[in-house]
């Protein structure tokens, strides 16, 4: 079977070498469908807009993509695309999104254009797994620095995510079953193997005004052990429990709509509940003293269990001639956790816990635009506000902060200004600015200037710059670990970080005859980033603080294209991206050369006529990487193995294409770790040299109902 798959895994790298070198300048799948110049964008613009016409580079992943990818979640969506790595936590079940080298807490994650709420801020270090797909109409990707139109944390980028809020029909339904193995393992009992996935959509059209949706999602997955041994194993050599922990989500959506004439408005609820098993390794062998040399084995295990609540309220309406659009929303997020001992072979559960916080959230938040002020297509400016208050706490269990809960409220203010001015029927400008106001840090100033020129009917040429800021985070602020052996500290005086970028975009597009068509798309993009927050050592051997020392700077340059013909597509990128991390640590300071990563990525569909079978391929090869790293007084250049991904995806549909079945594998070269020196020993954890992405290949069916 091996020298099968070897064989298999060459033929498939040779197919995809060969489309590299015929098409290395490729572009996403479907782009050049006509369908694609008419499809609307809202993220960055005044209103929904064309995306041939909106002035910034928009990414687009519509429902089509998403469900031939038979993703889940978002982190499988955003896995598939170049320069977004989405990097797993398995100690706390999250997965976060890292674009060009910037983490988490450098990417704004939107619902409806609505920062997410999070365990440690609002839109930034987003658990993209949280963020189930059964609702989604599209997932629009801005790289570069939006701060002007986003606030905090929109350094590094912006992914929006639409959901569905109308339908075509009376009454819309789709339901949809999915299991997939975990690597080998799948059974469908308590406490078994693989993933099982349920969802349910309902849309009503009450009248041509008023719309309602309703829609469950139920994912659950059953933990991969890895080279550990199960939550039933007792030898106390600490390979008890889960590479991979088990976790169980429960969502449910619901949404009212109404629109009549110029006005719209709807109010959006959504509930989230997650369960998070974390199974200790290390187990105690207790005695009974029964008389009878009788032994207990017990560990220690914990639960977590996280409530989300969002509730949104967005109106549209004209007032006069001036176009507004506002949102409003209250969001909640409780991550709580209980500690229980486990009597491992009797499996029997101590009941006696108590179950707490320890990152708690609670945000009121409004966004407002006015636009449309003179009425003019030649010139507009749009006015904007945006309105955030914080309230929340991070207790010890999330790190050390001072022996105590730290409760924080943070109110920031922000009012932003910006004008299009449509210079001819080609050249469009729009300038911009941005001032917030907090009363826990000092005020930020941030602004931009966009550009696009038409250089034909199916061709733009875009230039983007923007700066962008991001406030300290709990663990900068207020982190105190001491003991004999640690001094690890927070730091209250820590400024913002803040940063820039800028970019240039080209796309074009055209027929090459026969019903082919073709598009290319070429950009560069740069990010600069100062007073990057690190925790470093400030005295010898083990005293830490974090501070406001680094630079950040990532070069991007991308080559993508796209060739369509009746049911057939295929799509290749690529990029090179470069990133120099300028380091300090008393007095050693690491070069800031750049260092620099290749990507490619394909994508293949074929939809045969008759029986209407959908074919579809995604593949996506990450580089090495090299980055400068502090370690023992000196610096090294670290080194993370590059990786190739592969999903397959068959799809048949039925019964007049209300039932539709589809079948594949992900990840079929099997990724689980890679090999990697980045991570370095601190002063309370040691160095690994294995980085945990994946939990390798996987099979998987789903059955979809829909009318």
């Amino acid at each position: 079977m091996s020298k099968i798959f070897a064989s298999m895994k060459k033929k498939v790298l040779s197919i995809l070498s060969l489309s590299t070198m015929l098409w290395v300048n490729a572009q996403e799948n479907d782009s050049l469908k006509q369908k694609k110049i008419e499809e609307v964008v809202v993220t960055g613009q005044y209103m929904q807009q064309s995306i041939n016409k909106s002035i910034y580079k928009v990414e687009v992943i519509d429902a089509q993509q998403i469900k031939n990818m038979a993703a889940t979640n978002a982190a499988e969506v955003l896995n598939q695309s170049l320069n977004i790595q989405i990097t797993p936590d398995t100690n706390s079940g999250n997965s976060t999104a890292n674009i060009m080298g910037l983490g988490g807490n450098y990417v704004k994650i939107l619902i409806d254009n609505i920062p997410v709420v999070g365990d440690t801020g609002l839109g930034s270090n987003i658990d993209l797994t949280k963020l189930s797909l059964s609702n989604i109409e599209r997932i629009e990707i801005v790289k570069g620095s939006m701060g002007v139109e986003y606030g905090n944390g929109a350094l590094a980028g912006v992914i929006n995510i639409i959901t569905k809020k109308s339908s075509s029909k009376k009454i819309s339904v789709r339901a949809a079953l999915q299991e997939e193995t975990v690597r080998e393992g799948y059974n469908l009992k308590k406490k078994g193997q693989g993933r099982h996935i349920q969802n349910v959509n309902v849309g009503y059209n009450f009248n041509d005004n008023w719309f309602t949706n309703i829609s469950f999602n139920h994912n659950q997955f059953m933990g991969y052990e890895g080279e550990k041994q199960g939550y039933k194993y007792f030898a106390q050599d600490n390979q008890r429990g889960y590479e991979w922990n088990p976790k169980d989500q429960y969502e449910v959506n619901g949404l009212i709509k109404y629109s009549k004439n110029k006005t719209s408005l709807f109010y959006k609820a959504s509930y989230l509940n997650e369960t998070f098993n974390f199974y200790n390794p290390k187990v105690d062998r207790i005695p009974l003293n029964d008389g009878q040399g009788g032994v207990a084995y017990k560990s220690l295990d914990r639960n977590y269990n996280t409530q989300r609540w969002l509730h949104q309220f967005n109106i549209q309406t004209n007032l006069g001639h001036i176009r507004y659009i506002g949102d409003f929303s209250y969001q909640n997020q409780d991550r709580k956790f209980y500690d229980y001992n486990y009597d491992i072979p009797n499996r029997t559960k101590d009941s006696n816990y108590d179950e707490q916080s320890y990152y708690k959230t609670d945000v009121i938040y409004s966004r407002g635009m006015f636009s449309n002020f003179l009425d003019s297509k030649k010139f507009d400016f749009q006015l904007g506000y945006e309105l955030d208050h914080t309230n929340g706490y991070a207790a010890l269990i999330a790190g050390e902060f001072d022996g105590n809960n730290v409760k924080r409220k943070i109110f920031t203010y922000g009012t932003f200004l910006s004008a299009e001015w449509n210079v001819s029927d080609k050249f469009s400008l729009r300038p911009g600015a941005r001032l917030s106001i907090s009363d826990s840090f000092d005020n930020q100033f941030n602004y931009s200037l966009s550009a696009r020129y038409k250089t034909s009917e199916n061709s733009n040429i875009r230039g983007v710059f923007g700066t962008a800021d991001r406030y300290p985070t709990y663990d900068e602020l207020f982190t105190y670990f001491v003991n004999v052996n640690h001094d690890i500290q927070g730091n209250p005086d820590l400024k913002p970080e803040n940063g820039y970028s800028a970019g240039l975009f080209w796309d074009q597009g055209f027929d090459i005859g026969d019903g082919w068509k073709f598009n290319y798309n070429l950009e560069a993009l740069y990010v600069d980033l100062n007073d990057k927050i690190e925790n470093v050592m400030v005295v010898r051997p083990s005293t830490y603080k974090y501070m406001n020392l680094d630079k950040y700077r990532s070069l991007l340059f991308g080559a993508n294209a796209n060739i369509v013909k009746d049911q057939f597509s295929l799509g290749v990128r690529t990029s090179l991206n470069g990133i120099s991390v300028s380091k300090q640590e008393m007095d050693v300071t690491t070069p800031n050369d750049f260092q620099y990563n290749f990507q490619v990525g394909a994508n293949v569909a074929y939809q045969l006529e008759g029986s209407k079978t959908a074919f579809n391929l995604f593949y996506k090869y990450t580089g090495a990487s090299r980055i400068y790293v502090i370690e023992n007084e000196a610096f090294r250049l670290a080194k993370t193995d590059g990786f190739h991904m592969m999903d397959f995806v068959v799809s048949q549909p039925f019964w007049k294409e209300h039932l539709e079945l589809s079948v594949g594998v992900k990840n079929i070269f099997d990724v689980t770790t890679i090999n990697s020196t980045n991570n370095t020993a601190s002063a309370h954890n040691a160095a690994t040299d294995r980085l945990n992405l994946y939990y390798g290949r996987s099979y998987f069916a789903r059955l979809m109902y829909q009318f």
